[in-house]
């Protein structure tokens, strides 16, 4: 069984940078899974924010691009999402997910079969 424990969210100013992380708890090859970042401000629906598949292949929401680097270390087992230049626009509960494999689209939600329980992120203007 897969666990996933986020950490680092918070509340800063726009302009400001946050550091989210995301722990890989589980007897599985955590190299073996592609994973991402999703988000959800209340009354929206979910929003896969960057993903990182198993082989290394990278990809970032438009919204996202040049603010966003997505990342991971293999020895920590760790997910990171840098975030620079934040907007009021980013305010959400952050949340990171796993999949074993390749799951094709990786910003698309129902592809994903392990889920951390968040981490609220809110940017002030």
């Amino acid at each position: 069984q897969v666990q996933l424990v986020e950490s680092g969210g918070g509340s800063v100013q726009a302009g400001g940078s946050l550091r989210l992380s995301c722990a890989f708890t589980s007897a599985q090859a955590y190299s073996a899974y592609s994973m991402a970042w999703f988000r959800q401000a209340p009354g929206k629906e979910r929003e896969g924010v960057a993903g990182i598949r198993s082989d290394g292949l990278i990809i970032y929401a438009d919204s996202v691009k040049g603010r966003f680097t997505i990342s991971r270390d293999k020895d920590k087992r760790t997910l990171y999402l840098q975030m620079n230049s934040l907007k009021p626009e980013d305010t959400a509960m952050y949340l990171c997910a796993a999949e074993f494999g390749s799951p094709g689209d990786l910003l698309w939600s129902l592809r994903y079969s392990y889920w951390g329980q968040g981490a609220q992120v809110t940017v002030s203007s």
